[in-house]
Formats: C-alpha cells, sequence, structure tokens
C-alpha cells in the first residue's frame, strides 16, 4: 500500500506533511527532496494517497477505500506521472515521442517494486542503456494538457515528476505559468535526489520537504520486520547501507562478513606489498557482479570509518561485530594514522563514485590497490 505506515522511521516527515494538510498549508507545488535510497518517492505517493482517501485519518490514509485500493495499484484517475525518458529534447524528437510506447504502466511498477531506486535502476528496468533521458518538451506540454482537464472524482489533481532534474530546459520554462498558477485543487510533486541540479526559477516554486536518510536502526527494523533477513544479517547491513535503503536491498542476498573477511586479506596483501595476493584479489573481485563489487568498497570503508573511531576511543559509536574488532584496533595501532585513513579513504570513496558509472572493474581496483600499498608503506627511517 501507498502508505505512511509502509514507510520505515521518518515519523517527524509524516507529522509534519499530514499537519500541513490538516491545517490546509499545503503548498500547490512540492519538492519531495532526499539522498538517493530516501523514502522521497514514497513520501510523494504517500502523500497522495492521503489527499485521494475518503476516509483519511489523523495520521494516514484509511488503505481500504476505493481511491487508496486504486493508490496501491497507482491506477487512480486523478494521479499523473511525468519522468526522464530517451530522447534529446529537440523538436525532432519531440515528434518521435508521440509514437513511442507509453511507458506509464512500467512506471507505476519501478514505483511499487521499485521505489527507493534511481535513475540507474529505471534505465535498467527498461533497457535505456547508452541513451540519454530527459523529460522533454513534448512531455511539459503534455502535462499542460492533462491538467486544463477537470479532475475525474471532484478531488485533488496530482501530477507527479521523478528526477525533474532531468528536465530539458525547454521543457522546465513551459512548465514555469503552470507551477506558479495552476489550475485549482491541482498539486505538483517533484520528487529529486539532485535537486541543486534544478533550475533556480523552478527551486523558487515549490515548497520543499526534505526527506532524510534513513537511521541505521530504522533500516534494520524495517528488514527484519520485513522478513527480507535475519537480525544478525540487518545488523550488519544497516551501518554499510549508510542510510540507503536501495543499498540495503542489494545487500542483503549478499554475506558481508564475508566481505570484511575479504577487506583484511586485501589490506594484509597491500601492507606487505604481496603482489600476487593482490593480483588474485582482484580477479575475485572482478567476476563479481557490479552490486557486489560496491559492496566491497562500502565494506572497507566502514572498516576504515571503524578504525577511526577505535582510535578516538569512541567504542560506543563503533558498529562492527566483535569478531572484528581485533582487526580493526591492529590495522589502526600499527599501519594507519589519521592521513592514511583519511587518503584510503578518499581513494575508496572516488572508485565507488567511478564503479557507478561504469568504470572497468579490473582496472580500476589494480590502480586502487598499488595506491593503498604505497600508501600503507611503512616510512623508512635513515639511520645516522
Amino acid at each position: 500500500m501507498m502508505l505512511f505506515s509502509s514507510i520505515p522511521g521518518l515519523e517527524e516527515v509524516k507529522e509534519k506533511i499530514v499537519l500541513a494538510v490538516q491545517n490546509n498549508h499545503l503548498a500547490h507545488a512540492l519538492l519531495f527532496h532526499g539522498p538517493e535510497g530516501s523514502a522521497n518517492l514514497k513520501m510523494a505517493l504517500a502523500l497522495a494517497t492521503y489527499l485521494h482517501c475518503e476516509n483519511p485519518g489523523p495520521y494516514d490514509a484509511c488503505g481500504t477505500c476505493p481511491s487508496c485500493q486504486r493508490m496501491a495499484k497507482l491506477i487512480h484517475p486523478d494521479m499523473n506521472f511525468a519522468f526522464p525518458l530517451p530522447g534529446t529534447g529537440d523538436s525532432k524528437a519531440e515528434d518521435e515521442e508521440k509514437k513511442k510506447v507509453d511507458f506509464t504502466a512500467a512506471f507505476r511498477d519501478f514505483a511499487i517494486n521499485s521505489a527507493y531506486g534511481n535513475v540507474s535502476d529505471w534505465i535498467y528496468q527498461n533497457g535505456f542503456e547508452k541513451k540519454q533521458l530527459n523529460i522533454s518538451k513534448a512531455t511539459a506540454r503534455q502535462v499542460i494538457k492533462t491538467l486544463s482537464l477537470k479532475s475525474f472524482e471532484g478531488g485533488y489533481k496530482i501530477m507527479l515528476i521523478w528526477s525533474p532534474e532531468y528536465l530539458h530546459t525547454a521543457a522546465a520554462n513551459a512548465l514555469l505559468k503552470i507551477l506558479e498558477e495552476p489550475p485549482e485543487k491541482t498539486i505538483f510533486m517533484l520528487v529529486s535526489s539532485q535537486p541543486e541540479q534544478l533550475l533556480t526559477t523552478i527551486l523558487s516554486r515549490t515548497q520543499k520537504i526534505m526527506v532524510r536518510a534513513f537511521r541505521d536502526e530504522e533500516i534494520m527494523s524495517h528488514l527484519v520486520q520485513e522478513d527480507f533477513c535475519s537480525r544478525e544479517a540487518a545488523t550488519q547491513i544497516a551501518p554499510l547501507a549508510d542510510g540507503n535503503m536501495r543499498e540495503a536491498y542489494q545487500m542483503i542476498d549478499q554475506i558481508e562478513d564475508e566481505n570484511t573477511l575479504m577487506i583484511r586479506d586485501w589490506f594484509r596483501a597491500c601492507y606487505s606489498v604481496q603482489v600476487n595476493d593482490i593480483f588474485s584479489f582482484v580477479e575475485r573481485f572482478s567476476t563479481k557482479d557490479k552490486e557486489a563489487q560496491k559492496s566491497v568498497l562500502l565494506s572497507g570503508m566502514n572498516v576504515l570509518r571503524e578504525v577511526l573511531l577505535d582510535k578516538s576511543q569512541l567504542p560506543q559509536l563503533m558498529r562492527s561485530a566483535d569478531q572484528d574488532r581485533d582487526f580493526i584496533h591492529k590495522l589502526g595501532v600499527h599501519v594507519l594514522d589519521e592521513n592514511k585513513l583519511m587518503g584510503i579513504y578518499e581513494l575508496m570513496n572516488t572508485a565507488h563514485y567511478h564503479l557507478e558509472r561504469n568504470a572497468n572493474a579490473k582496472v580500476m581496483f589494480t590502480d586502487l590497490s598499488f595506491k593503498i600499498t604505497r600508501i600503507m608503506k611503512p616510512v623508512q627511517t635513515s639511520s645516522s
């Protein structure tokens, strides 16, 4: 169901939204923004359900009326969507757009089953690889046309624009007037993880709703309650996900303690300059799929965070399993000072960024390994 209760935690965000509705303080153009893997899309859909609900309660929609049932499948006639599609946004592409397959059903499926997903997931789901995406001027014209019609059921007419940072400049400009002065009982919901990429003219016309990243305990409780994994696995996954529910879902099938063991062996090979072991690790890493590779890097960054906390004598903030604490402590005492820690963390963070953008895993990990080796190398003191 597309209800506030289906979103783990975030009670303060839900309360703020519901109060705005009840006090008639809801703006006609809303920007739901939050980091990747946040509940920004789910929060917008929960509000849409609440606005359409025939028997709304003090905290949530009823979930049982015909409107709520239709919203559960995202087929309510007054719920409309705009989203990025392949094309350049020029006039020729706009003409071609009229002949394209209607992707609305595909987006409904994405929003229901991959609500924490990103644009890469949307591309992968629909086979858009190597095609430039945008929300074209033709789409903007269709948005204006749709909203010019009366609502089917006499209530709110809602237009949800997902990833509005992909709005072609001409499309964004075409929407400015209707964003400023929409028809009566019309609500725009813009859902973005990169609001800084939106035009200032668009930003200035919206009421911002910040949807923060999930807390560790919210992710952990959600994974256990939904029976996605054991409590032990959820305890390992939650800190690695770092507030990103998308990452948490993708790590469910992976054994995280195996990642930590891999990081330990890899760091030891780098420190001892065991070249054969380093290349063996690179081979092992490059045979994994992309999400598993990213998971290993996240595990490495988590180990470095734990080392820093251990060195700072803040064990109460550490998230690592007890069996990994000895390795973490020795790494901080014998190998890594704070400068080395930060240097390796930056390298791994950059590698994660490049991996997300389809870098060659073998080349990237070979380069990363030898850069880490150089940082870890003990300082040679010259004897007088």
